[in-house]
């Protein structure tokens, strides 16, 4: 196997290094000017490093808050990555809802902090990030973080398969029918 990757690897650098020199006559100096490459300078807005997780928590709160049908919002900070839970009116539209979604990750993103923010409007999880934040405001972070992730872990995995126990095969009730033979048609 190794001797494989050897040969494949010392075939793409022979391959490389045979380039063709251009045809129909042009010269290598007209097609190195075809093959020049234009700098673009970055025009997005540069992620802030987060020295102060509460300053931009409630900065970016008060930033979706500000968005109209954003009745609250609850941010969590873990290192330089911001969470953004959004809660809206009940029973608006789906669509509605991701319109309204969409306005706060764009005034997000005009923000030197927020411009790689995750935003969601789940009810549940935005009442999860609310106590995640109520905790970690209360000097307990890790053990509010603890216990809402292991409910988010046990909402979205119930069972896990693995901890599923069959019975043995010679412990059967006395009320299970016996194994017949299925017939499909």
């Amino acid at each position: 196997m190794r001797m494989f990757v050897f040969i494949i690897l010392l075939l793409s650098v022979v391959m490389a290094g045979c380039a063709q020199s251009p045809k129909n006559g042009a010269s290598p100096l007209q097609t190195a000017d075809q093959n020049r490459q234009v700098k673009v300078n970055q025009t997005a807005p540069q992620k802030k490093q987060i020295q102060d997780p509460r300053a931009v928590s409630d900065r970016l709160e008060q930033i979706a808050t500000s968005i109209p049908n954003v009745e609250s919002a609850n941010c969590v900070v873990f290192g330089n990555t911001a969470v953004v839970g959004i809660n809206v009116p009940p029973g608006m539209d789906r669509a509605k809802v991701g319109t309204i979604k969409l306005s706060v990750a764009e005034a997000l993103k005009k923000d030197p902090y927020g411009v790689d923010a995750l935003v969601t409007a789940d009810m549940d999880l935005a009442e999860r990030l609310r106590n995640i934040r109520t905790n970690m405001r209360n000097g307990r972070p890790v053990h509010g973080l603890a216990e809402e992730m292991a409910a988010i872990i046990g909402r979205i995995v119930p069972q896990m398969p693995r901890d599923i126990q069959t019975p043995p095969q010679g412990n059967q009730p006395q009320h299970a029918a016996p194994n017949r033979p299925v017939n499909h048609p």
